[in-house]
C-alpha cells in the first residue's frame, strides 16, 4: 500500500512543486493525498483539484493540517516540503513533532542557527528527514561514488564541480510576475544566501557525495553581479578537503547562455571521473596509464548502486525526475523499513550545507581569506 503524503507549498507558479509530486508518485510508493499548495486559498484548491486531491483535506495552513491528518485514520505519513526556505524550519519542526517523517527541497532552512535546532528536532522526534539534493539520485553519480570509494581513483587529488546558470543575468525581480526569481532574491525569504544557498550548496553537496570526503576549509568570492540585487549571484570557491584534496567550486546565474551547466570532475593518483548534469546517463574514466573509458547508464557491468536506480535498459535515457523520484522511493523504503535512509542525504547535510552558505558568504564580505567551514579560525 502506498504512503499517504502531504505536500506544503508548490501550487500554481511553483516550479519545484509539481516536480516533487511527479517524483513522489512515480514508482508507486507515495500517493499525494492532503495538502496546503499556496497561501491563496484559490490557487490551493486548483492545485488539489489538478492532483486529484479531495477538497476536503486541502487546509489553510500547516498547522491546521497535521491536527486534522493526526485525527484520521487515513492520515498522512510523511510531509513534503517545497515552500521558499524561510517556511522550511516551521513546516518541518511543526510535522516532526506530529509524529510525520518530513522530505524537505533544499535548503534544510533559513540559516545555519536553524539548521542545527532543526537536528535536535529530527533526533527527538524518532521520525525520518530527507533532502531532496537531486542530483545524488542520478544513477551515474551514484555508480561515481562507488568508483571513488572502491579506490579506483587512487587517493583523490583534485576536484572541480561548477553549476551555472544565466537565468538571473538581468534583474527578473523586479519583475512582479516573476515568482521563481523574486523570493530568490529576497533575504527574508532565501537567507543570506542567494546563489550559493540555491545552487551552490547542490555543488558543494555533490562534491561531498562522490568524494566521500569532507571539505575542511575554503576560500570564497561571493560576490553580486547584477547592479541593485539583493543577494549574490556569481560565487567562486577554491576548497581545501580533509586528506589534503584540493578543490574548486564555482556557483553562477548570471553566466549568460548558460542553461542548467552542473558538471563534476574527481581526479585520482591513477585517473579520474567525469560527469555532466546535461548528459546524465555517461560517466567518463579517463586513466594515466591507459585507455579511457565510458560507462552507460543501464548497463550490466554496473555496480549495485547504480542499477537499483535505474528503470529502463541501457540507450533509453532517464533524466531529473527519474534522479528525483529515485529519492522519493529509497525514503519511502526507509519509512517502510524503519531504517535510516540510506543515500538519502539527512539532517546532517543539511546543517553541511548551511554551514557552506554561511562560511562563504562571511568569508568573502570580510575578505578573509581561508577559514574553517567549521568556523574555528583562520
Amino acid at each position: 500500500m502506498a504512503l499517504r503524503m502531504a505536500m506544503v507549498g508548490g501550487g500554481p507558479g511553483s516550479f519545484i512543486g509539481p516536480v516533487h509530486r511527479m517524483a513522489a508518485e512515480l514508482d508507486g510508493r507515495i500517493r499525494l493525498v492532503a495538502g496546503v499548495f499556496s497561501r491563496d486559498p484559490a490557487k490551493s484548491a486548483k492545485a488539489a483539484a489538478d492532483w486529484g486531491v479531495a477538497p476536503d483535506r486541502v487546509y489553510p495552513d500547516h498547522h491546521a493540517m497535521i491536527a486534522a491528518e493526526r485525527a484520521r485514520e487515513d492520515g498522512v505519513q510523511l510531509v513534503a516540503v517545497v515552500t521558499p526556505n524561510h517556511l522550511h524550519f516551521d513546516v518541518s519542526a511543526a510535522a516532526l513533532r506530529g509524529g510525520l517523517n518530513v522530505i524537505s527541497d533544499k535548503p534544510a532552512t533559513l540559516n545555519l542557527a536553524e539548521a542545527r535546532e532543526l537536528a535536535d528536532i529530527v533526533a527527538a522526534s524518532g521520525k525520518l528527514y530527507g533532502l531532496t539534493y537531486t542530483y545524488t539520485g542520478y544513477p551515474m553519480v551514484r555508480e561515481a561514488r562507488e568508483i571513488v570509494a572502491r579506490g579506483d581513483l587512487g587517493l583523490v587529488r583534485k576536484v572541480v564541480v561548477e553549476y551555472s546558470q544565466g537565468w538571473l543575468s538581468k534583474p527578473l525581480e523586479r519583475d512582479g510576475d516573476n515568482k521563481q526569481a523574486s523570493w530568490r532574491a529576497d533575504p527574508k525569504q532565501s537567507g543570506v544566501g542567494g546563489c550559493i544557498g540555491d545552487i551552490g550548496v547542490h555543488a558543494f553537496n555533490i562534491a561531498e557525495f562522490v568524494t566521500g570526503v569532507r571539505v575542511a576549509r575554503l576560500c570564497a568570492d561571493v560576490s553580486t553581479v547584477v547592479p541593485g540585487r539583493g543577494l549574490d549571484d556569481d560565487c567562486n570557491v577554491l576548497l581545501r578537503f580533509e586528506g589534503g584534496a584540493r578543490g574548486v567550486l564555482i556557483a553562477s546565474q548570471i553566466s549568460a547562455g548558460a542553461r542548467n551547466g552542473l558538471a563534476l570532475s574527481v581526479y585520482g593518483e591513477k585517473g579520474g571521473l567525469t560527469w555532466s548534469h546535461e548528459d546524465p546517463n555517461v560517466l567518463t574514466l579517463d586513466w594515466l596509464d591507459g585507455p579511457g573509458h565510458v560507462l552507460h547508464a543501464g548497463s550490466g557491468y554496473l555496480g549495485a548502486a547504480a542499477r537499483a536506480v535505474t528503470r529502463l535498459p541501457t540507450g533509453h535515457p532517464e533524466g531529473f525526475i527519474e534522479a528525483f523520484a529515485n529519492i522519493y522511493r529509497d525514503f519511502a523504503d526507509a519509512i517502510v523499513g524503519g531504517q535510516g535512509g540510506g543515500l538519502v542525504p539527512d539532517i546532517g547535510e543539511g546543517v553541511r550545507g548551511m554551514t557552506f552558505v554561511e562560511r562563504a558568504v562571511a568569508a568573502s564580505r570580510g575578505d578573509a581569506g581561508w577559514v574553517s567551514l567549521e568556523g574555528e579560525g583562520r
